[in-house]
């Protein structure tokens, strides 16, 4: 079963996908946003050709576990994703995803310009990482 990891951000969507076994996360692409169509378009096709059957969307809260803004985008962004491709979509907390993610890049010396291109396909990764692994111990 195939699982697609989607860190949802304002002018990017970082894109992973599991293995068949649904073990381990793998980054897949960085969608740049234009339009809203377009990103549905380009997910769908993407759930198509890796025969996705659920999905797996970064929900960002505020430290103190609350939901604000961006939080509501991104549920309001779970919807379209569930009423779009007919497929369950899960929101896993993403708190300090991006951080950890630039934090591995720093250590392994990436360059700013490298960091900036796949800091979201990294963030995706490890989004859909914690959930495979969180689904394995349970």
């Amino acid at each position: 079963m195939k699982i697609l990891g989607l860190d949802y951000g304002d002018r990017r969507i970082g894109v992973a996908i599991s293995d068949a076994f649904g073990w381990t996360a793998q980054g897949l692409e960085v969608i740049e946003r234009r339009k809203p169509e377009d990103d549905l378009k380009r997910l769908g096709d993407i759930v198509k050709e890796h025969g996705v059957e659920a999905i797996v969307l970064g929900l960002p809260k505020n430290m103190n576990g609350t939901v604000g803004p961006r939080g509501e985008l991104s549920m309001s962004f779970a919807e379209q994703l569930k009423q779009s491709f007919g497929l369950p979509v899960h929101l896993w907390d993403e708190r300090l995803s991006t951080v950890s993610a630039e934090r591995t890049l720093l250590e392994a010396d990436v360059s700013r310009k490298k960091r900036r291109q796949v800091i979201d396909k990294m963030a995706a990764t490890i989004i859909l990482q914690t959930y495979l692994d969180y689904q394995s111990r349970r």
